[in-house]
């Protein structure tokens, strides 16, 4: 399995303002969602959003990581699998957060 396939874009918007840095990212054409908006400041999700993707669970995902330490989120994130596919979003999530450090 070619891990490339699964990897995000490179950011395709980053704004920095008031130590808060939000990224928006294209995710790979294996998960239903299509981008992720992610804000950090000092290391701490302060918001999550998935443009796609099962509503539901995308919603519950981005709060449960509200407040959560980067690092954090990806060690729990990280390697998740949707099906016979080789990530999920929870995994592209992660992989998105792995650019702020």
């Amino acid at each position: 399995m070619d891990m490339e396939n699964y990897d995000i874009s490179p950011i395709q918007d980053s704004t920095t303002e008031d130590g808060i840095r939000v990224i928006y990212v294209k995710t790979c054409k294996e998960v239903c969602s299509q981008q992720i908006g992610i804000a950090v400041k000092d290391g701490i999700i302060l918001e999550a959003a998935f443009a796609g993707g099962c509503s539901g669970n995308t919603q519950g995902l981005c709060r449960l990581v509200a407040g959560m330490k980067v690092e954090d989120a990806i060690s729990r994130l990280e390697g998740i699998r949707c099906g016979g596919k080789g990530t999920s979003c929870p995994d592209q999530l992660a992989k998105a957060l792995k650019l702020f450090q």
